[in-house]
């Protein structure tokens, strides 16, 4: 392979400009070099074209590709972003258990000193990020034969020794290469189709329906019980692996706003029978959810201003809205309007997941041990308790008994953990299964990266061309302690650590809540979740999700889209935007017609934890965005009037409101553009009203 050259500088250390500049070339120099077939030349999966291209989303998504039917189906490969001859796993006898990953579980990733939060996210992230996974990936049921056995230290306290972990299920189709490294299944489909509510299979998607009018079985508000045996207590829904009440929320409200999309599209369209008015309230559905993770979750999560302003690029392109209204989209490019609507890419690879990404997104330390529950209506504290109390079969009883409003707002008001060393919850480092085996997924979540064959940290590293470290105490930034305990660890050899402990270790760049290395492969794969997909490319346009929907998925995500859902749960929501920062969901004083304003003093992200204190949350926020308004109005799905989240960030025309804990830095010149800049959206949206009035009504010959 030839050497690519690395920067002299990282992003972050550039002025705002190049740094973007810097992140694009990074994302093509990916693009060229990290994506790498499984299935290759072998002739294991032969590529046959769709014999037609559905208008709307298949069920084990399948037909999205004319040339490939299957690709990105639910049952096809995980890809790889490290070049396969680097992917073949570890020997058992050699380096599997060297070290031990119950070693690097008790000795650097338990937590020692007590909880150590995030002071810039809430529980809502925590839950939404998986919820967006078990959507994305899932490597199914392990082998139930020949268990892995981890061996443990002298002084371990596990019951058993040595640990036993099952094996990942091996793929069932055979290779016809044997010296290819092995691959895994998929058992969910790839794409971001929203499977997680509505399964990747057309059996379990029937079951989850009430076959009237296109919508979701939603019973009293809330979602029926699972029906299979054994699992009773958890949600039926279409993916309900490791279920607690961090995922029953987001899968209940999301079949809920399914079905007020329905509503409103049978409104438009009263002779469409149930099975059209599914398929395309589930289209207009997954856009929302990739919406509120682009613009909203994850800039909440990288909350640097370069990061915020690239998933704005990323998204709307760097026009104005105003702008992009007036001349429509032209040319092939990303960067003017963004990669909805353009031309799909696949790049170097078909489309799918990889299992580097799968590693990328090891967040474990998010979860906390213990909870508090908090009343919804005066911020009050009702109860204490902890994780087992939450999750799997205890999930719907939890859910009755504290009562959906009151956890989805203490969820909004809580910090979840750091993603750092130490930090590991002590809940998952001893996690009951359902089926009564007891496993530390810390010692899992190492063990499974080294069976799969994804590089150690350096190697990783160095295949998404990141400069070579020097030694232990770069690789932590220069944190001597926290060096020696790793070098203790790893026997003094920097190239054994192993990728996630590598990630949890580095520095950080501001703003950041998990790892730069990390970043690297959100780049690549990010962009290619909605590049790949023709639904949010050729056939992103309201003549694919009709008038109706296409308002309802082009416009600001988390309350715009779901506010009507949210508030109808009766909690008050002020500055609701998304599900991210603690506080979004905040302010005490519940009611069904609380505001449904911008941005206040708790933050304009539902991600955002609120302050708390004696007196419960602080009442900061609920003022109404600049041209909103309180009420029904402001919740419901609007259509295209720009808001706070069709703006490009701070950084990117050089004003804006500060980041979260940097309050004051935005005076003076940068306050008087921001206000500027409020000013000229308040003004587009009284003209496009005043238009749309004289045009007498909302014009254009899209469908309805």
């Amino acid at each position: 392979m030839t050497p690519v050259p690395r920067p002299r500088r990282e992003w972050h250390s550039l002025p705002f400009p190049l740094a973007i500049l810097e992140i694009r070339r990074q994302r093509e120099l990916l693009r060229a070099h990290n994506l790498h077939d499984t299935y290759g030349a072998g002739g294991e999966r032969p590529r046959r074209p769709s014999p037609r291209l559905l208008p709307y989303r298949s069920y084990d998504g399948s037909g999205y590709d004319p040339d490939d039917v299957d690709m990105g189906r639910a049952g096809t490969r995980f890809d790889r972003n490290c070049a396969l001859p680097e992917t073949f796993p570890e020997e058992e006898e050699k380096g599997l258990y060297s070290p031990s990953p119950r070693e690097v579980s008790r000795r650097l990733l338990a937590r020692r000193s007590g909880f150590r939060p995030a002071p810039t996210l809430n529980m809502l992230a925590a839950a939404w990020i998986q919820f967006q996974n078990h959507g994305w990936f899932s490597h199914g049921d392990n082998r139930t034969d020949e268990p892995l056995d981890v061996p443990l230290a002298p002084d371990d306290d596990w019951p058993r020794c040595p640990m036993t972990v099952r094996r990942s299920r091996p793929d069932p189709v055979a290779h016809t290469d044997p010296t290819r490294p092995p691959t895994y299944e998929n058992t969910v489909s790839h794409w971001w189709d929203g499977s997680q509510i509505y399964g990747s299979d057309e059996e379990r998607c029937r079951a989850l329906r009430t076959g009237e009018r296109g919508r979701l079985a939603v019973e009293g508000g809330r979602l029926p019980d699972e029906t299979r045996p054994g699992l009773s207590g958890i949600d039926l829904t279409g993916f309900n692996d490791n279920y607690w009440v961090g995922l029953s929320l987001l899968h209940t409200l999301f079949a809920k706003e399914h079905n007020a999309i329905c509503d409103r599209i049978a409104a438009a369209h009263p002779t469409w029978d149930d099975e059209r008015l599914f398929h395309t309230a589930r289209l207009v559905n997954a856009a929302v959810m990739a919406k509120i993770h682009t613009v909203e979750w994850t800039p909440a999560v990288i909350a640097h201003p370069v990061t915020r302003a690239a998933m704005h690029i990323n998204w709307y392109g760097v026009l104005p809205a105003g702008l992009r209204r007036r001349t429509g989209r032209f040319g092939r490019g990303e960067a003017l309007f963004g990669i909805l609507g353009s031309p799909t890419d696949h790049h170097t690879a078909p489309f799918s997941m990889t299992e580097e990404f799968v590693t990328s997104y090891r967040l474990h330390p998010l979860i906390r041990d213990e909870y508090e529950v908090r009343s919804h209506r005066t911020g009050a504290l009702v109860d204490r308790t902890d994780f087992e109390a939450l999750q799997a079969l205890a999930t719907r009883e939890a859910v009755d008994r504290w009562g959906w409003s009151d956890l989805l707002y203490s969820f909004g008001t809580m910090n979840p953990g750091d993603i750092t060393l130490h930090n590991h919850p002590d809940c998952l480092r001893d996690l009951a299964r359902i089926s009564g085996e007891h496993m530390d997924l810390g010692t899992v979540d190492v063990l499974r990266d080294r069976e799969r064959g994804v590089p150690r940290y350096t190697a990783f590293r160095a295949a998404l061309h990141r400069p070579p470290l020097t030694g232990f105490e770069e690789l932590t930034g220069g944190d001597v302690a926290l060096a020696a305990e790793l070098r203790e660890v790893y026997d003094d050899r920097l190239d054994r650590v192993d990728t996630m402990v590598g990630m949890y270790a580095e520095p950080r760049p501001r703003g950041f809540a998990f790892s730069d290395t990390a970043f690297r492969i959100f780049v690549l794969m990010a962009s290619r979740r909605l590049k790949s997909d023709r639904f949010f490319t050729t056939d992103y346009r309201p003549e694919v999700y009709t008038r109706r929907g296409w308002s309802g998925s082009t416009a600001p995500g988390w309350w715009r889209c779901c506010g009507g859902t949210i508030r109808s749960s009766r909690p008050r929501w002020r500055g609701c935007a998304t599900p991210s920062r603690p506080g979004g969901c905040c302010g005490p004083g519940g009611s069904a017609d609380g505001g449904a304003g911008g941005a206040g003093d708790a933050g304009d992200h539902a991600l955002v934890p609120a302050r708390t204190g004696a007196g419960g949350p602080a009442a900061g926020g609920g003022r109404p965005a600049a041209g909103g308004r309180r009420g029904d109005d402001a919740a419901r799905c609007g259509g295209d009037r720009p808001a706070a989240a069709d703006r490009l960030p701070r950084g990117a025309r050089g004003a804006g409101r500060p980041l979260p804990g940097a309050r004051g830095r935005g005076a003076g010149p940068a306050r008087g553009a921001a206000r500027r800049s409020r000013a000229r959206a308040a003004g587009e949206r009284r003209g496009d009203a005043a238009r749309l009035r004289r045009r007498g009504g909302h014009g254009g010959r899209a469908s309805r």
